[in-house]
């Protein structure tokens, strides 16, 4: 079997002007970086609001392993399936990875097999660049912050006002901003700066993390013009003053500068499957702290290009799925038609207590060996997952992704689990063995679907009081008990209800490996409470993210990192990706 490297490589692919023609886009609109991606004008949206709406198509998962179900596989597959089996105008929207897990040990996130999106290099590699742009923009406000306390540190009054400034007054211990990389780099989570005297700044402790969990990137994902992301830019809440008021990127006169660095990045880029549909990568949000999905803009964009538009949301239906529906839709104002759930054989297996899968080692033999059994047990994490989607009134499709181990018997199990908690249908799919006719069942599914009244609805109402809200998500989503807060949580939720941000949706930050806040707990949990140890704000994004555990938002490299793999031949060709 070739790697998925060389499937792409070896892919016959359409100049990007004559795909964009074909899809109703204009030469003026588009921005080309070489052959086969390009930029497209945002003004698109203006020319294209009075075209009917696609069906709009969300694929999330059950309750990952550390290896990920093939959500994006499965994604560019039904897209592939839509547009070259049923011959429907498709449009993918996925988001675009972070250099860190492509050159640790998760690989590259363009698909897999015969479903991916390309050039996979570069997919996985810069793009058109928007992961540095935002890294600069956020490296920009961090430097502005620490050379304004530097500089109200040597100045008084009135030469601040000679100087058009006036004294902000941060309280150091109150900044919520680290600086960032798009790295995975453990040894800057924690780190000192300003040594060396005061000419280097202020002496203080803090980090770094990755460029896609700053929420510069949260925004550029969330923004829905110009001037909405210029506005989302100058909310960002960096700190507070000595009196716990907050410090805001528009108060340190950096927010005009970020919004000149993002401008051409909030341009969706224009890309295609390996069957030649057209697709658009933008925006990398992480799925813990943020929302993680592909930009709002996007998908805007996407349902006036097309019949059916498929998206993709961060790990299971618990977290990218329920912030799809709960965030991303309330800025869109786009409904979904149905929810495609992927899950797999031997993810299911685990959730039944049976076997490990840990990274970079090969599966145990337990999980790719027939086990009805466990598998059963397992599927009461497919069962608590269908259910979570169904709470939006929204058909569901479970999308039962093959593997060559993966028996008949097993499969007809998932099956009947799938349609007995609820779903629409349960589909088994090779997609990633054979493109688009791989997924032709699954496409069909999925407009049969969509055909399908619903009733979709937000989990809660914006107006809610904040524990309210925290409260729904724990039990009516998690099947959590009841939840507890930490004492810096509950001042948490007394400080932002005085600062008006108490409408803002709540995005929880926990692990994807549970339905609970604990990644031991596989299956469907019971009886268990949900810890609230501390609450943030993400003003800007348009958020609050109260903490569930240990949230790492700088990941370190692994023993064997995946960068390890990858060079150039004689040719220059890229060589290693995966």
């Amino acid at each position: 079997m070739l790697s998925d490297l060389q499937i792409a490589q070896a892919a016959t692919l359409r100049p990007i002007l004559d795909l964009a023609n074909d899809i109703g886009l204009r030469r003026e609109e588009l921005d080309p970086y070489g052959w086969y991606k390009a930029k497209v004008h945002l003004n698109v949206l203006d020319r294209l609001q009075d075209r009917p709406a696609a069906r709009y198509v969300d694929v999330t998962a059950i309750t990952p392993t550390p290896l990920g179900e093939g959500k994006t596989t499965t994604t560019v597959g039904l897209s592939q399936a839509l547009g070259s089996q049923l011959n429907k105008r498709v449009f993918t929207c996925i988001r675009q990875p972070s250099m860190g897990p492509t050159f640790g040990i998760k690989g590259g996130a363009a698909g897999g097999g015969y479903s991916q999106i390309v050039p996979m290099e570069d997919f996985n590699l810069h793009l058109t660049g928007d992961n540095h742009a935002v890294g600069v923009a956020h490296n920009l406000m961090a430097s502005a912050l620490d050379a304004r306390m530097l500089h109200e540190s040597r100045l008084g009054n009135r030469s601040l006002e000679a100087a058009g400034l006036r004294r902000l007054d941060i309280d150091p211990a109150s900044i919520q901003i680290n600086r960032v990389v798009d790295l995975e780099d453990a040894p800057l989570r924690q780190i000192m700066i300003g040594l060396g005297g005061d000419r280097n700044g202020l002496e203080r402790q803090t980090g770094f993390d990755i460029t896609v969990a700053s929420e510069v990137m949260a925004i550029l994902a969330l923004a829905t013009s110009l001037q909405d992301m210029r506005q989302r830019l100058g909310r960002i809440v960096v700190g507070t003053n000595k009196r716990g008021e907050p410090v805001t990127t528009e108060d340190l006169g950096v927010a005009g500068a970020m919004a000149v660095l993002l401008k051409d990045a909030l341009m969706p880029n224009l890309m295609q499957t390996l069957e030649q549909t057209p697709a658009f990568v933008h925006a990398g949000p992480f799925a813990n702290i943020a929302h993680g999905n592909s930009s709002a803009i996007a998908d805007l964009m996407a349902t006036r290009l097309a019949d059916y538009v498929i998206t993709e949301s961060g790990f299971g239906a618990d977290i990218g799925m329920e912030k799809f529906m709960d965030i991303k839709c309330r800025v869109t104002g786009l409904q979904p038609d149905c929810v495609v759930l992927v899950a797999t054989v031997r993810a299911l297996k685990m959730h039944g207590g049976l076997g490990q899968i840990v990274p970079g080692k090969p599966l145990p033999p337990e999980l790719t060996s027939e086990n009805l059994e466990y598998l059963q047990k397992g599927c009461e994490n497919l069962r608590a997952v269908v259910g979570i989607a169904r709470l939006f009134g929204v058909p569901v499709v479970v999308a039962i992704n093959r593997f060559h181990t993966d028996t008949d018997a097993e499969i007809e199990l998932i099956r009947r689990e799938a349609i007995a908690a609820g779903a629409q249908d349960a589909v088994p799919t090779e997609h990633w063995a054979h493109g688009g006719a791989g997924a032709r069942a699954l496409a069909e599914a999925v407009v049969s679907a969509c055909e399908q009244p619903k009733a979709f609805r937000y989990l809660y109402e914006l107006g809610l009081p904040i524990k309210e809200k925290i409260e729904l998500l724990a039990t009516q989503v998690y099947g959590a008990d009841g939840v507890d807060y930490a004492p810096e949580a509950e001042a948490k939720v007394e400080l932002f209800t005085r600062l008006g941000y108490a409408e803002l949706p709540i995005c929880m930050a926990k692990t994807h490996l549970s339905l609970s806040h604990d990644p031991a707990l596989k299956g469907a949990p019971k009886g268990w409470r949900l810890p609230i140890r501390d609450i943030r704000a993400s003003v800007g994004a348009g958020f609050l993210y109260p903490l569930c555990g240990d949230m790492r938002t700088m990941p370190g490299l692994p023993r064997r990192p995946s960068f390890m793999d990858v060079d150039l031949d004689t040719n220059g060709q890229v060589r290693g990706l995966f």
